[in-house]
């Protein structure tokens, strides 16, 4: 089997991680019936779980925890017929990812850092404001869901989902870029110090 470039696995990733919340969205346009467009989302979430396990031969805590929280309570709506259950689904996520970043920050961690990995190389301080901002993002997140699905029809509730969240989230990741560049720039400047006095 040949090699998968570093860049073709991060499309692969994205398609793994954002199929079961697009193919729920068709199946809510095409049907019209929220409990259709519930089971084509826990039978997806199912496929990427499995997919995303093959593709990085270990379980990464991301799509664990999406896969698995949309597991649960696409279940839960299906078992008691209350979609309630479903909205409520990213309320939980954002909020537990929000909580957990603030709080591992408050014990002097950047669980952030874990998600990114080497793939940025910041400060000490530079993770730490990351850190802050992302968990405050979720935060308010989880608060946008809530009003949504409480105020909004099903199908701008299914549309801010997928692809409505994904795209505020990029944009606000986006807007992090001058300050992650920036502090990458000291990071890269402090290691040469430290390798012009050894």
């Amino acid at each position: 089997m040949p090699e998968i470039s570093p860049q073709a696995r991060t499309w692969i990733r994205m398609g793994i991680d954002y199929a079961a919340p697009a193919v729920s969205l068709i199946a809510f346009l095409v049907t019209h019936d929220f409990e259709k467009a519930t089971w084509w989302l826990v039978g997806f979430s199912v496929l990427a779980i499995a997919a995303n396990f093959i593709l990085e031969r270990r379980v990464a805590p991301l799509p664990i925890i999406y896969g698995g929280m949309a597991l649960v309570f696409g279940a839960m709506t299906l078992i008691f017929h209350d979609k309630t259950f479903v909205k409520m689904k990213p309320t939980f996520v954002d909020t537990a990812l929000g909580a957990g970043m603030l709080i591992g920050l408050a014990m002097g961690k950047s669980p952030i850092r874990l998600i990114v990995g080497d793939n940025l190389h910041l400060t000490e301080a530079g993770w730490k404001t990351l850190t802050l901002r992302f968990g405050l993002f979720f935060l308010a997140l989880a608060v946008l869901n809530e009003f949504i699905w409480r105020t909004q029809p099903d199908n701008i509730w299914f549309l801010f989902r997928f692809p409505g969240a994904l795209l505020i989230t990029l944009a606000f990741a986006l807007s992090q870029m001058p300050m992650m560049m920036k502090d990458a720039q000291a990071a890269e400047a402090a290691a040469n110090l430290i390798d012009t006095q050894q």
